[in-house]
């Protein structure tokens, strides 16, 4: 059975771990879900690697960002923490995180956390369900998370 792994912050303004759980269960109905909740994102690299340990097969994080300086170094930090996790254990984490200084609009934070959450939710399961090639014929497509698709450059 596939198991996943969701970390998220109580820091967050948003439920996203809800979000990410929701989307998960809807695509992978049989597989199991396993939720770690940790104060801020420094500590999300910990979460995640208990959650490989508990024999998840992917893991996705969710952070919130502050909009000072030392909250961008937190996030560098923690960001290089999963990178190191990952490498690790050899095994996906999609890192979901909201910077508050992406809108000034708490409804614009909202919905940019809200499809963030979903759409890293959607590759986790492909990348831990199908695979490597999984995303491939997406490459190229300027596809985003939390704003509208860039879009490709040339077909």
């Amino acid at each position: 059975m596939i198991k996943f792994g969701v970390a998220d912050t109580t820091f967050s303004r948003v439920d996203m771990g809800k979000i990410a759980i929701e989307t998960i269960r809807k695509l992978s109905p049989n597989s199991t879900i396993v939720r770690y909740t940790v104060p801020g994102i420094k500590d999300l690299p910990v979460a995640a690697a208990k959650l490989f340990e508990m024999g998840c097969d992917g893991v996705i994080t969710l952070g919130w960002v502050g909009k000072t300086k030392l909250d961008k170094y937190s996030y560098l930090a923690a960001s290089t923490g999963l990178i190191n996790v990952q490498i690790y254990y050899k095994k996906h984490i999609m890192d979901v995180t909201i910077h508050e200084d992406e809108s000034e609009n708490e409804e614009s934070l909202l919905n940019i956390a809200t499809d963030r959450a979903r759409k890293h939710a959607e590759n986790l399961v492909k990348l831990v369900i199908e695979g490597g090639e999984a995303l491939t014929p997406y490459a190229g497509k300027g596809l985003r998370q939390g704003y509208n698709h860039a879009g490709p450059l040339r077909e």
